[in-house]
């Protein structure tokens, strides 16, 4: 009696608002209801492609493995990767075992620490195209792992976001041309973090890639799955890519050898991005020793790469500078007055620089000049000039990952809500205020 008094209270026009309310919520809900599933489902069918994908990769070793029982995998594997390029071009290895031999390792390393996103189904007619070159490149026959992210004809750049599922490549990516020419053969596509800007490697898409040396343990990101993959013995040679340690945590964390080159010295061309227009991102080889490092720089220098993207500029990899035994002149520094090294950082440093005093060369200690200016001012507000806008359009339609909510929730903070915080935590958090304050862009 009391509630249909209440209701009665209300008179026709508060019933009639009351009852739009209540409508326009139940409405909200159900639309948030369908636009989950809505992602839910897109997800879903990823995972399913993605698992495709790997049926296909068994599939495939099951046939080459009835029709060559005696393959020496176990000697393959062993090989390092200057080591298996040379037996390739003298034909004591066929491309053929090379590949199928590491496709199944691909296989079960993933199976173990879920690092590989999707086969490169094109790959068998990849391996057919370089049996029938002319002049045999540096990688002739060598199968090669790509982040996810890099271009790839037929296939899906995620970057672990909803945003980019069904947007398939119609093209290879210039750095995918200069390999294949080179004679190397994209098999597999590698896991990142969502949106790439993390130094984890998890998405809601593919879940999270674990360390192969420690499975409590990450990765690094965002190319973890590359690091995953190759530390697990699933690929020789791959490709990541770094704007602030993307390759390097990654080398780190699972024990490799990685190269973040010089900004535009490899082409970044057919690369999906989080953020439009972002110009900072490098892309860089990852392996097992410095050897295959360089061995992958001399056959990326080449005049392919300068005219399929004329922006980079045309210098081969000089080999009387690399083998020179000219001492040089080397600056180290073990803590650059910003980011606290790790003790272990500290030795690794200064180990080096004994070992290359050792070699004659002269060691000058630095440090970086005006960090405080080049981390805010430079890579802050230069990866997010609009305020962070780009990147948090393309979380639109998504669901963000539990290991970035704190990080996208910052980001998604009002401008006046930043600065407002920047301003009280300045006396107590300076370098958090300094954060807040470029994370509002320019301007």
């Amino acid at each position: 009696a009391f509630k249909l008094l209440g209701w009665q209270a209300l008179g026709p026009k508060g019933q009639a608002a009351l009852a739009v309310a209540c409508g326009s919520a139940a409405a909200v809900v159900v639309w948030k209801w369908v636009a989950r599933k809505r992602i839910l489902q897109k997800m879903e069918e990823a995972r399913q492609w993605r698992d495709d994908s790997l049926e296909q990769m068994e599939k495939m070793i099951w046939k080459f493995k009835q029709k060559n029982p005696g393959i020496q995998s176990e000697f393959i594997l062993s090989l390092s990767l200057v080591e298996l390029a040379e037996k390739l071009r003298e034909e004591t290895l066929s491309p053929e075992s090379v590949l199928y031999t590491y496709v199944k390792k691909a296989l079960e390393v993933t199976q173990e620490v879920n690092c590989v996103t999707d086969f490169i189904h094109g790959c068998e007619e990849q391996l057919q195209e370089v049996k029938k070159q002319k002049e045999k490149g540096l990688l002739y026959g060598i199968p090669v792992s790509i982040k996810d992210h890099i271009g790839c004809k037929g296939h899906i750049s995620t970057c672990g976001l909803v945003h980019f599922l069904g947007k398939v490549e119609k093209d290879d990516s210039v750095i995918v041309k200069v390999l294949k020419k080179q004679g190397a053969i994209p098999f597999v596509k590698t896991n990142t973090p969502q949106s790439m800007i993390n130094y984890d490697c998890s998405n809601l898409i593919f879940g999270q890639t674990i360390n192969p040396l420690n499975h409590k343990k990450s990765p690094g990101g965002s190319s973890g799955g590359e690091g995953a993959l190759i530390a697990g013995g699933g690929s020789l040679l791959g490709f990541g890519t770094d704007v602030a340690g993307s390759i390097q945590l990654p080398s780190s964390f699972c024990g490799l050898c990685g190269l973040k080159p010089t900004g535009n010295r490899l082409s970044t061309l057919g690369l999906a991005s989080p953020i439009a227009g972002m110009k900072s991102a490098t892309i860089g080889p990852m392996a097992r020793d410095v050897d295959s490092l360089v061995l992958c720089m001399k056959a990326l220098l080449c005049d392919e790469l300068f005219s399929l993207d004329p922006s980079i500029p045309p210098m081969p990899f000089r080999e009387e500078i690399y083998s020179s035994s000219k001492p040089l002149r080397i600056g180290y520094y073990e803590d650059d007055g910003y980011f606290q090294p790790s003790p272990s950082m500290r030795r690794a440093v200064r180990e080096t620089k004994n070992l290359l005093q050792l070699r004659g060369h002269t060691l000058i200690p630095f440090v970086p000049p005006r960090l405080n200016y080049v981390v805010d001012e430079l890579y802050t507000k230069g990866l997010f000039s609009d305020g962070c806008a780009n990147l948090l359009d393309k979380f639109k339609g998504d669901i963000v990952d539990s290991n970035l909510k704190s990080q996208i929730n910052c980001y998604r903070l009002p401008i006046l809500v930043k600065r407002i915080f920047a301003f009280l935590l300045k006396p107590i958090y300076p370098r958090i205020a300094r954060d807040l304050n470029a994370l509002c862009g320019v301007g």
